[in-house]
């Protein structure tokens, strides 16, 4: 089943909406389209002006797949690209944009289920407006671990009076954004990233690593430190995942992650298509402070440094973990209220 349809002005073809791309829940193409519709509003504003890799199921998620970079040459003469130099295939990759409805819907229909846009935009590159941890549990950790390591990285931010916002993954785990919105570079992000998962690696061996061998994440979680990269991407806010069922990477409330941590209950965690847009229309984006939050990033040294004993740092993240979870909570609203006010918000 074709449709030819006008959005916003612009005239696309749809095809094959019948098609099965969730084979285990009967989840079609056109359903695929009409979540992205749904969810535009809230999705655009952080896709907009930023490259964009996408991931492409051109017969499902339990097919076959291909990554893809360069804007692909049949692409409607409205699609807005950005040139960026790749250094490590020593060509210009033309990316696309997703600035707008007709655009999304255009990717939804090439099956692009995943989207996975940089952390800086265009027009800065070099600069990333925000950092990211990727908390993935390696079997048979859950994201209810991640939602303990999480709350840890929360406490270390608060120290530094920086704000974060959780969202799922929207496969295995949890990731936790720290806008930044002003002067930085990725060496800067990434060194401080990485110092962070030391950290807390050396706080907890038992459930935390830093490093990606698979073969020491059994049952720990890996604080992702390394997306903080001009050459990698993490995945969209709102975007789907090619997983059995169509969830999709959702933000939450720390409170949300608090519940499901207490409760020990993974499922409070998971968000299919239809429930990510009725929270959006009932909670609307809890993901838009991360667009517009302007914050500094702490001198690298207050947390690692040669010059530095490695006790001092370390105690940093000794002190965030004295109160139980529930306490912390309470105390994180008071730093978020008091930076709100004003009283104890960084100067940028």
């Amino acid at each position: 089943m074709d449709s030819a349809v006008e959005i916003q002005g612009k005239h696309l073809k749809l095809s094959n909406l019948e098609k099965v791309l969730y084979p285990a829940t009967g989840f079609t193409k056109q359903q695929i389209i009409d979540y992205y519709v749904r969810i535009a509003p809230a999705m655009i504003p952080h896709l907009k002006e930023r490259p964009l890799t996408r991931k492409r199921y051109p017969n499902g998620v339990d097919a076959e797949f291909f990554y893809e970079k360069n804007a692909p040459q049949h692409r409607p003469d409205w699609v807005k690209t950005v040139p960026v130099w790749s250094e490590g295939n020593r060509r210009m990759v033309h990316y696309i944009l997703a600035n707008d409805l007709p655009t999304l819907v255009w990717l939804a229909n090439l099956a692009a289920i995943e989207l996975h846009p940089s952390l800086s935009l265009a027009k800065d590159i070099a600069c990333p407006t925000m950092m990211v941890f990727d908390l993935d549990p390696g079997p048979p950790a859950n994201i209810v671990q991640c939602c303990q390591v999480g709350f840890w990285l929360r406490e270390i931010f608060e120290h530094f009076g920086l704000q974060s916002f959780p969202k799922t993954s929207g496969s295995k785990g949890l990731q936790v954004y720290v806008p930044l919105n002003t002067p930085t570079n990725y060496t800067s992000t990434k060194n401080f990233a990485h110092a962070l998962a030391e950290l807390l690696e050396h706080e907890h061996p038992g459930m935390v690593v830093s490093d990606m061998k698979k073969t020491i994440r059994t049952g720990k979680v890996l604080v992702d430190w390394s997306q903080n990269d001009e050459h990698k991407t993490t995945v969209a806010v709102y975007s789907l995942r090619a997983r059995e069922r169509p969830t999709a990477s959702t933000p939450v409330s720390w409170e949300e992650v608090e519940q499901a941590l207490k409760k020990k209950d993974p499922s409070r965690l998971v968000f299919e298509a239809r429930d990510v847009v009725k929270r959006f229309e009932k909670l609307g984006d809890l993901f838009a402070p991360v667009l517009e939050l302007k914050q500094g990033l702490p001198d690298l040294k207050a947390v690692s440094s040669s010059d530095t004993p490695q006790e001092e740092p370390v105690s940093i993240v000794a002190e965030a973990k004295e109160q139980p979870v529930k306490q912390k909570s309470r105390a994180a609203k008071k730093t978020a209220s008091r930076t709100r006010t004003g009283k104890k918000a960084r100067k940028v």
